[in-house]
């Protein structure tokens, strides 16, 4: 195809080693961490800090904690699939403009009897930021608000939970994060608390969807790119004809690309690929290489031969010149942290010596005193 730039995967690997702070760590501090890599998955928070603090100079998990409850320069919150992540706090007004725009598909996999009408979801949406605009709330001091402001029914003990049963308007509570009313606040002691956005970033007002989403697709496409539609609806959540829409809606603002033959997208401009090679040994947290998975396609090139059995599960995963190369596993005992890593195939001895070099940051990030061991991983995913 005429004028259309050609990148090889190895110069896809390069640029997304890059651009996800994996390779020359540069002097980003932890908000910029989280744009660069549009957001950083927070259900496990000891790995977001992991995740985040790797891709610092120097980094550790205190600092990600000041970011978060003391300079505020990132938020948690839920972010991409109504899934917990923490982002830039520069940029919630986008994530909420973003977010809130993305169709709504339901709320599948709950039974009829459970489900809320979308009457009901309006009211406990507005019964949450009202809630929320006044104070910092457990889940359960939310639970008691948002009862007494719509009714018994949003109590209702009906949703199945790890131990006994949720009330039934927490089905929506990602999209309480999604639409801006709700974000987390530190905790009240052992439990979590959320307040709303506009009590905990200054100046937080929702940008408007026209400017929101062509944001959304400049963001992922600089992180994961070259990518497409398809790949982007899996990231999001959404579906492919939608996404199809979205991208075909920015017009000269993409430019298509080949990558090994097949068709992607960049921001219109942004084909450049770094000269090195792509190379380096890193310790991918919980949901960070899940991330790397949902983001970056296609699997075969990103989990080849045996690193297929990470991408069936969210595992640490040991990532060499960029492709997924083992899994690892750490267990904390005071401040001893037992680092097991299982490589798929054998390390040269300066891959070992760069294992040993990142079990060493691990153990500054977590601020404790690492051992390494080679050998099996037993855990499961998530563990």
């Amino acid at each position: 195809m005429s004028g259309v730039v050609e990148i090889s995967w190895d110069g896809v690997c390069r640029r997304r080693l890059v651009r996800h702070g994996l390779v020359g760590v540069g002097k980003a501090g932890v908000g910029e961490v989280a744009s660069a890599v549009a957001g950083v998955h927070g259900q496990v928070m000891s790995a977001a800090e992991v995740g985040i603090a790797m891709r610092t100079p120097g980094g550790t998990r205190g600092d990600v904690r000041e970011g978060l409850w003391g300079e505020r320069s990132l938020v948690k919150t839920y972010g991409v699939r109504g899934t917990v992540h923490v982002v830039a706090a520069e940029e919630l007004g986008l994530w909420v403009g973003a977010l809130s725009a993305l169709p709504f598909t339901g709320l599948g996999g709950l039974p009829p009897e459970v489900l809320m009408s979308e009457g009901q979801i309006g009211d406990v949406l507005g019964a949450v930021g009202e809630a929320l605009s006044e104070a910092e709330l457990t889940v359960d001091e939310l639970t008691e608000e948002v009862v007494r402001r719509t009714g018994a029914w949003a109590g209702d003990p009906v949703m199945e939970a790890f131990q006994g049963k949720w009330p039934r308007w927490r089905q929506v509570m990602h999209l309480a994060g999604m639409r801006g009313a709700l974000c987390f606040a530190p905790n009240k002691g052992r439990k979590v608390a959320f307040t709303h956005p506009e009590r905990w970033v200054e100046g937080f007002v929702p940008v408007a969807a026209d400017e929101a989403l062509p944001w959304l697709v400049r963001s992922y496409l600089h992180a994961y790119g070259p990518s497409t539609p398809q790949r982007f609806a899996h990231w999001t959540g959404v579906g492919v004809t939608w996404a199809k829409e979205l991208f075909a809606s920015l017009g000269d603002g993409l430019e298509k690309v080949l990558v090994e033959g097949e068709a992607a997208w960049v921001v219109a401009g942004d084909v450049d690929v770094p000269e090195a090679e792509p190379t380096g040994v890193r310790l991918l947290p919980y949901f960070d290489g899940y991330a790397y998975r949902v983001g970056n396609q296609p699997l075969s090139l990103l989990y080849p031969g045996v690193a297929g059995r990470a991408a069936r599960g969210n595992f640490q995963v040991l990532l060499v010149d960029g492709v997924a190369a083992g899994l690892w596993h750490q267990r904390r005992s005071g401040r001893r942290i037992a680092v097991t890593v299982e490589p798929f195939t054998p390390l040269t001895p300066a891959r070992h010596d760069e294992l040993v070099a990142q079990t060493e940051r691990l153990g500054e990030i977590l601020e404790g005193v690492p051992t390494l061991t080679l050998g099996p991983v037993t855990v499961g995913s998530h563990a």
